[in-house]
């Protein structure tokens, strides 16, 4: 990754579609060119299953250039060395910093330029920020928040930010316009029949949103 925040997440769902589990998600992911594979399940309730999968995901990622990021759970990031992304009702910025250490990726959650403010200030290496055209992957999503926020939020904070909320292929280009550091996908790929390659079609537009920013 060109930083702790990775330029092309990809949270893996079974909520949403029942074809690939985590595993396989994770790995035709990587194999597009994920930088993060994020691991999402707001279902799941047993700690020891979670924590299985994700060191299987993490076996499987050692083979890549392609970190781990696990959503929510500090002690399933602890117990396989992965890094966590917290939302709002999640531990502390701080206790799970304790917990984790110096050296662990942590990443914010921020739906609006206050909570986006107040969040990079705890401590985050990364903002997740959106969803810039809305979800449809949450239950009770926040408002879109849209492009001139997301650049409003980058001008804003001192961290890196990555965007997300229904970004597509062909909505690349406009979002790292604003200045986002990188982007985090879920329905572009994981509702794809070929995940492994909608992921790659997220990897070029990205890299050529980068290449026009030095050219």
């Amino acid at each position: 990754m060109n930083s702790p925040a990775g330029r092309l997440h990809v949270l893996t769902d079974v909520a949403t579609q029942q074809r690939f589990g985590h595993l396989e998600l994770a790995r035709l992911a990587a194999a597009g060119g994920a930088d993060v594979v994020q691991l999402r399940d707001k279902q799941l309730r047993s700690t020891r299953v979670l924590i299985e999968q994700a060191g299987a995901i993490t076996e499987a990622l050692a083979e890549h250039t392609c970190d781990l990021i696990v959503d929510d759970r500090v002690d399933v990031a602890l117990a396989c060395g992965a890094g966590v992304h917290l939302g709002r009702d999640d531990l502390p910025v701080a206790l799970a910093r304790r917990i984790l250490g110096l050296d662990v990726v942590i990443g914010g959650t921020a739906n609006s330029l206050a909570e986006a403010v107040a969040v990079a200030r705890s401590g985050v290496d990364y903002l997740g920020v959106g969803p810039i055209y809305g979800t449809r992957s949450k239950a009770n999503p926040a408002p879109e928040m849209g492009l001139a926020t997301l650049a409003a939020i980058v001008d804003a904070v001192d961290v890196p930010v990555v965007a997300i909320g229904s970004i597509t292929p062909e909505r690349i280009a406009d979002v790292m316009g604003t200045g986002a550091h990188g982007i985090a996908v879920l329905s572009a790929v994981v509702a794809d029949p070929d995940p492994a390659a909608a992921t790659a079609r997220c990897r070029e537009a990205l890299d050529a949103a980068l290449a026009r920013r030095t050219a």
